[in-house]
């Protein structure tokens, strides 16, 4: 069972690398396509970053809780294959754009096929014994991180020959995941596991009330909530930010988050596997938000290049605090509600995804446009800070709560 539940982890991590590669190659060239099909500057192109984020997550809201229960009654497998498939599509929709409009579509696309992410965290969930589940959470977010070494760099590289070669190279490689997938990948899910597929579960609001019945999970909510809205001060305006601050080139932007890459998958690929058992999840959640926060703060008052390499270091640090979360969270649901909760927990990241983006790209364009009346591009970066610290008030006054009620409450 052991040499099975090693294998089949293997594969997801696997799945889960090339995904994350396909998605960083198009980061570095996203501004350049979207000033191109706008014909507008940078400040106006991070607005309309901020809405193609919305429309991607205003369908990932709506949809991922339906995957997560189709997830959930015909195994991981099938819904996985059928996300990978849509992200080809929408990839190459994106390469042959002629407006904004295009990008819009492939967006929606992307968004209502969606589900590979909160998929392969049900499938590790389905592979993990509980008290290695926060751990191996931890290994998804070091397939990421090197899927972000390779793909920005790669995605860098790639738009110096032109803005959509970086679209060919993701339709491409999300294609192939596919196929790997089909041929490769086994299923996590015994038969005898599933459970039948209930629409009322699998709208996103019903998704959400549902999980109220586990009370450490839904007072984590707010928390969580919180959090995934801060995140979007980086996610939503890196490159933009860097653009308009250090004038950063497709390369450039490339390199600095390929080096973010290299610094996740180390945090979660190592540092998360000797701290959480060590500190326990709880007060690496606290580290973690603490980190984030003042990585955020640092971001926001750089003044040169090499800084927003440096602070990045203080920025991945916090990525303890994600694993750390989701694992008290995958605690209290049993096994076969594992894919609901996870495409319940896409569906609150999508909802904030609907919110953060035009809040931070707003924010930025607000304070870095011709004539703004304090120009601060590091705005976003602060209101995340607050974020970040809010969340972890919100966090430990709910595990306290929880801790008390079943007496075995101690100081993190």
């Amino acid at each position: 069972m052991a040499v099975s539940r090693k294998a089949a982890l293997g594969f997801i991590l696997i799945t889960v690398l090339i995904d994350v590669i396909g998605f960083g190659l198009i980061i570095p060239v996203a501004p350049a396509i979207i000033k191109e099909l706008i014909h507008g500057d940078n400040s106006t192109a991070s607005v309309y970053g901020g809405l193609l984020t919305l429309a991607y997550s205003a369908m990932q809201f709506f949809f991922a809780p339906v995957l997560g229960n189709l997830s959930d009654k015909y195994g991981r497998r099938p819904v996985l294959l059928f996300s990978l498939f849509g992200f080809g599509l929408d990839y190459l929709l994106l390469v042959f754009a002629p407006n904004i409009w295009w990008l819009f579509l492939g967006r929606i696309l992307a968004g209502i096929t969606g589900a590979s992410f909160s998929t392969a965290a049900a499938y590790v969930a389905d592979v993990s014994e509980p008290e290695k589940r926060a751990q191996n959470f931890g290994l998804i977010g070091a397939a990421f991180g090197l899927g972000f070494i390779i793909g920005p760099a790669l995605g860098g590289f790639l738009g110096t020959f032109g803005n959509r070669i970086p679209f060919v190279a993701a339709a491409c490689l999300s294609l192939l995941n596919w196929l790997y997938g089909y041929f490769v990948l086994p299923e996590s899910l015994p038969a005898e596991k599933r459970r039948p597929f209930e629409w009322k579960r699998a709208n996103p609001v019903g998704s959400l009330l549902h999980l109220k019945k586990y009370p450490a999970v839904a007072g984590l909510i707010i928390s969580l909530t919180l959090v995934y809205i801060a995140v979007h001060a980086v996610q939503s305006n890196w490159s933009f930010y860097t653009i308009q601050k250090f004038s950063w080139n497709e390369a450039m932007i490339g390199n600095s988050l390929a080096f973010i890459g290299l610094m996740i998958a180390l945090v979660q690929g190592l540092f998360i596997r000797a701290v959480i058992p060590k500190l326990g999840q709880a007060r690496s959640m606290y580290l973690g938000l603490l980190m984030y926060s003042t990585g955020m703060l640092l971001f926001a008052f750089a003044s040169a290049t090499w800084m927003m390499f440096a602070f990045s270091v203080v920025y991945c640090l916090g990525g303890i605090a994600g694993p750390a979360i989701q694992g008290i969270i995958s605690n209290h649901v049993p096994p076969n509600e594992q894919g609901e909760l996870q495409g319940a927990l896409t569906s609150l990241m999508s909802a904030t995804s609907i919110i953060g983006p035009p809040i931070m790209t707003s924010l930025f364009y607000f304070f870095s446009k011709p004539g703004a009346v304090v120009y601060f591009p590091g705005a976003p970066f602060v209101l995340g800070a607050i974020l970040f610290l809010v969340s972890a008030l919100f966090s430990y006054s709910s595990i306290h709560r929880e801790a008390v009620a079943a007496g075995t409450f101690k100081n993190p």
